[in-house]
C-alpha cells in the first residue's frame, strides 16, 4: 500500500501502466534521466563470479556490495540510462537508519488517517514520512558500482542453464554468460526463478497524479495516508461500489498548488479496474473543489501482494519483488529490500569465498590469487545456493511473512465500515506494535502478541468481524506454521571424504 511508490517532480507527464491481468509492468517513459555511464562491457573469457540480472534498488544493492568484497561482478539490464519505473515513498527512520536519509527530497513531519468524515475520525501519526528521490538513488548506487568495478551490460537475458557447478546466462546478442551464482533481481518479472505453484498473489492497485491544481484543502505539513470517507460518492453506483471495495486517497501536498493525488485499493483478488479508481479520484477531487491546472504525471499501479514464494532452494537467487519481498498486508518493500542486501550480498560472498579455498585443493586454505572462485560441482554449486536462500528467507521471515498473509486474507474479506473499524483499532495500538508491523519490524511471536492486543483495542462490532473473517486464514496460518520449514542441516549431509556439502 502505502509504502510504495511517488517521485520526484519533473516537467515532463509519465506513464507508468502495469497491466491488470499480469504481475508484470509494462512502461511508458515520457522522458529520461542522466545517471552515470559504465565504460563499454568487458567480457571475461571466463565469465563473473556474480551476475546480477536487472538494475532497480535490489540489484543495484547486492551487485555494489559485492563489487566492494573484490568479487568479479557484472549487472545485466536493459535500458539503463532510464529512471526506475516505480517511485517510493518510506517512513524516515527507515532510510536514516541505512543512511539513505539523503535521497528523499521531501519530508512530511506527520502522517494523517482520516476514518470517516469528522474532526473525531482523524488519527494523527506521529511518524515522519518522505518521498525518494528516485534519480539521487539510483545515482548513489550505480556510481558506487562503477567505482568498485561492476560491469554493466545493456541488454536482455533469455534464460539461465546451470552445468558442473557454473550458471550460463542466455544473453541477447552476446551468446553465453558464464558466472558461478546468478541473481534475479528483476523484480515481479520474475524473469528467472522457479516456481513450483501457481502464483496467485493479492493485488494492490492504485490510479494517481501528480498535478497543479488551483488549490487543495489538505495541510502541507502532513501527508494524507489513508483517507476512507465516501461522502464523495453522491453517484449511487460509486456509493456501492465503495461498500463492497473500499478505497481510500493518498496524497502528498508538496506546496498549497501542488500534490500527488492517488486512488487506492489496498488489496484485492482480482484487482480493482483502474478506470473504477480513477472515476472515483476524480469524484473525490470535484467534491473537494480541487480544479486541475495541468497534470504532470499519470500513474497507473499494480503491486502483487503475498501468493507463493519461488521454490528454494534453487540455483537461481532472487532478491527484492522476484523472492517475493514485498509486505503482504501493506505493499511496502523499498527499505525491507535494502536493508536486506548486505546479509544476502554478505552470504553470497561467503559462499564464493568456500569456492575458492576449495579450488585453491585445501579447504582451510587461501583463495587463489588468479581465476574466478567457481564452484568445482554442480552438488556443490546447489549446497551454496541453498545456504544463500536460506539468508534471504531465514525460518523466522517465513513465519513473519505467513502471519502478513494471513492480514491480507482478512483485509480481502472487509467491506468499508468493517476496514474503518480494523483501522480505528490498528492506529489505536502502541507506536511500537503499528510501526512495527508496518514496518515487519516484529517477531513471529510479537505479532501474535499484536494480534491480540488489535483484538482487544477493537469495538465489539469489529471483534465480530475479524472472528468471522479471521478463523479460516487462522487456522491455515496454525497449519502452515505446525509443518515448519527445512532448515540447511534438514537438506544436506556432510561428505567428509571431500569436505563438501551434499544434497
Amino acid at each position: 500500500m502505502v509504502g510504495r511508490k511517488r517521485e520526484k517532480r519533473t516537467n515532463q507527464r509519465t506513464r507508468n501502466v502495469l497491466a491488470r491481468t499480469h504481475p508484470q509492468a509494462h512502461v511508458e517513459e515520457g522522458r529520461t534521466a542522466t545517471f552515470p555511464k559504465p565504460g563499454p562491457f568487458q567480457r571475461q573469457e571466463d565469465g563473473f563470479e556474480v551476475t546480477v540480472v536487472g538494475a532497480g534498488p535490489a540489484g543495484l544493492g547486492v551487485a555494489a556490495r559485492l563489487a566492494g568484497f573484490g568479487a568479479k561482478v557484472a549487472v545485466v539490464a536493459p535500458a539503463l540510462q532510464k529512471p526506475w519505473p516505480n517511485n517510493y515513498g518510506v517512513w524516515i527512520d527507515e532510510f536514516r537508519a541505512m543512511g539513505l536519509e539523503d535521497c528523499v527530497d521531501h519530508v512530511w513531519e506527520e502522517a494523517v488517517v482520516q476514518l470517516n468524515t469528522g474532526s473525531e475520525h482523524t488519527r494523527q501519526l506521529k511518524r515522519p514520512y518522505g518521498r525518494v528521490d528516485r534519480k539521487k538513488l539510483k545515482t548513489k548506487l550505480m556510481r558506487e558500482c562503477i567505482d568498485n568495478g561492476v560491469q554493466f551490460l545493456e541488454e536482455k537475458v533469455n534464460g539461465v542453464e546451470h552445468r558442473q557447478g557454473t550458471s550460463y546466462l542466455d544473453i541477447e546478442g552476446h551468446g553465453e554468460l558464464p558466472s558461478s551464482i546468478v541473481v534475479d533481481a528483476t523484480g515481479h518479472f520474475r524473469k528467472l526463478v522457479e516456481f513450483d505453484a501457481e502464483f496467485n498473489p493479492g493485488y494492490q492497485g492504485a490510479y494517481g497524479i501528480l498535478v497543479e491544481v488551483e488549490s487543495h484543502p489538505f495541510d502541507i505539513n502532513k501527508m494524507l495516508f489513508m483517507d476512507w470517507r465516501d461522502d464523495y460518492a453522491v453517484d449511487k453506483n460509486i456509493k456501492q461500489r465503495c461498500q463492497d471495495l473500499p478505497t481510500f486517497l493518498y496524497a502528498m501536498p508538496f506546496s498549497e498548488t501542488y500534490i500527488f493525488l492517488e486512488e487506492t485499493s489496498l488489496v484485492a483478488r482480482p484487482a480493482a479496474p483502474f478506470d473504477d479508481l480513477k472515476e472515483r479520484l476524480e469524484a473525490r477531487m470535484k467534491h473537494l473543489g480541487i480544479k486541475v491546472k495541468h497534470i504532470e504525471e499519470e500513474e497507473y499501479c499494480l503491486i502483487p501482494m503475498g501468493g507463493v514464494l519461488p521454490k528454494f532452494p534453487q540455483r537461481v537467487i532472487g532478491v527484492g519483488g522476484t523472492a517475493g519481498m514485498v509486505h503482504p498486508s501493506t505493499g511496502y518493500m523499498i527499505s525491507r529490500v535494502l536493508g536486506a542486501v548486505p546479509s544476502i550480498s554478505d552470504a553470497i560472498m561467503d559462499q564464493l569465498t568456500l569456492f575458492g579455498k576449495q579450488k585453491s585443493g585445501n579447504g582451510n586454505g587461501n583463495i587463489p590469487s588468479e581465476g574466478l572462485m567457481r564452484a568445482c560441482s554442480e552438488v556443490q554449486a546447489e549446497v551454496a545456493c541453498g545456504q544463500i536462500w536460506h539468508v534471504v528467507w531465514p525460518s523466522e521471515r517465513l513465519y513473519q511473512r505467513e502471519f502478513f498473509c494471513f492480514g491480507m486474507d482478512v483485509l480481502l474479506r472487509l467491506d468499508l465500515q468493517q476496514t474503518r473499524e480494523f483501522f480505528d483499532a490498528f492506529f489505536g495500538l502502541s507506536a511500537y506494535n503499528w510501526q512495527g508491523f508496518l514496518s515487519a519490524r516484529l517477531s513471529f511471536g510479537e505479532l501474535f502478541i499484536f494480534g491480540l492486543a488489535l483484538f482487544g483495542n477493537a469495538s465489539t462490532e469489529a471483534r465480530i468481524s475479524l472472528l468471522v473473517q479471521g478463523i479460516p486464514g487462522l487456522l491455515q496460518l496454525l497449519l502452515n506454521v505446525a509443518k515448519g520449514y527445512p532448515q540447511p542441516e534438514d537438506l544436506l549431509e556432510k561428505d567428509e571424504t571431500q569436505g563438501l556439502l551434499k544434497v
